[in-house]
C-alpha cells in the first residue's frame, strides 16, 4: 500500500499542498523573524482538529436529507465504512473553507490590534505551519484505518483512534501525536481499562442512528457510486444492529 500515492489521489490533500506555496510566498513578504510563527500553527491546527471533529462533525444529525448528507460526506460516512479509502480523507469543500476562515480570522484579529505584519504571520501560521500539521492529521489518520506496517508512534495513533471508532464514538477525538492532551483537558479521553467495563455504544459505526434509518439509507444509495460502494456493502450496512 503506498500512503503518499493514495493521499495523493484525494482532492483535499492537493488543496492543503498547493496553500504552502502561496502561505511561503505570502511570508516573504513579511520580515525573517515571521518564520518563527510556522509552529504556532501546529498547535494551533492541532485544536482545531479536535474541535472539528468533535463539534462539527459529530453534530446530531441533520433531519433534513440534503444536510444529513452534507455531513455523511464530511464524517458520517467514514463511521459507516470505516475502511472505505475514499472516506479517510476531508473533502475539499471542508479544507479549503477551513483553511481560508482561519487565515481570515487571524489576519482580521491581528490587523486590529495594530500588527503591521498580519499578512505574513496569518500566512505562516494557517497556510503553512497549519497547513503542514493538517497534511500530518491525513496522514496519521489514514494509517490508522490502514493495515500496513506502522511506527511506534502511528500503533499509538491506531490504538486511540480504534477506540472512538469501534468502542466509543463519544471519546478520543484527537488524531495528531500529541492530541490526546486535548482529549484529556476536556473529558473525552478514557484509559483501556475504563473503556473495557463500560459497554460498548449501541450502533457505534452509524454514531448511535439505527443501521436502517431512512436518511442513512438515503445517503448510502446517493454515495454509494462515487466511493465505490458495492451493493452488498450497503446491504450488509443497513442490516447492522
Amino acid at each position: 500500500m503506498n500512503r503518499a500515492r493514495l493521499m495523493l489521489g484525494h482532492s483535499g490533500v492537493l488543496a492543503m499542498i498547493a496553500a504552502i506555496p502561496l502561505g511561503l510566498w505570502l511570508m516573504s513578504t513579511g520580515p525573517w523573524w515571521v518564520w518563527l510563527c510556522v509552529p504556532l500553527g501546529l498547535s494551533a491546527q492541532v485544536v482545531n482538529e479536535y474541535a472539528l471533529h468533535r463539534f462539527v462533525f459529530h453534530l446530531p444529525p441533520p433531519r433534513r436529507q440534503w444536510a444529513f448528507d452534507l455531513l455523511y460526506q464530511a464524517h458520517y460516512g467514514h463511521h459507516d465504512f470505516p475502511t472505505n479509502e475514499k472516506l479517510f480523507f476531508a473533502p475539499v469543500w471542508v479544507t479549503v473553507p477551513v483553511l481560508t476562515v482561519n487565515s481570515l480570522i487571524l489576519w482580521a484579529g491581528l490587523a486590529a490590534i495594530g500588527v503591521a505584519e498580519a499578512v505574513p504571520v496569518a500566512a505562516a501560521v494557517v497556510l503553512v505551519g497549519g497547513t503542514l500539521t493538517f497534511l500530518g492529521y491525513e496522514w496519521f489518520h489514514m494509517t490508522a484505518h490502514l493495515t500496513v506496517p506502522k511506527t511506534r508512534v502511528e500503533r499509538h495513533v491506531t490504538g486511540l483512534h480504534n477506540q472512538h471508532h469501534f468502542r466509543d464514538f463519544t471519546k478520543w477525538f484527537h488524531v495528531s501525536p500529541g492530541g490526546e492532551v486535548i482529549d484529556r483537558a476536556l473529558g473525552t479521553a478514557i484509559d483501556r481499562d475504563a473503556l473495557k467495563a463500560q459497554q460498548r455504544t449501541e450502533f457505534i459505526q452509524t454514531l448511535g442512528l439505527r443501521p436502517d434509518d431512512p436518511r442513512l439509507i438515503a445517503a448510502r444509495d446517493r454515495f454509494a457510486p462515487r466511493y465505490g460502494l458495492t451493493s452488498e456493502e450497503v446491504r450488509r450496512a443497513a442490516a447492522m444492529g
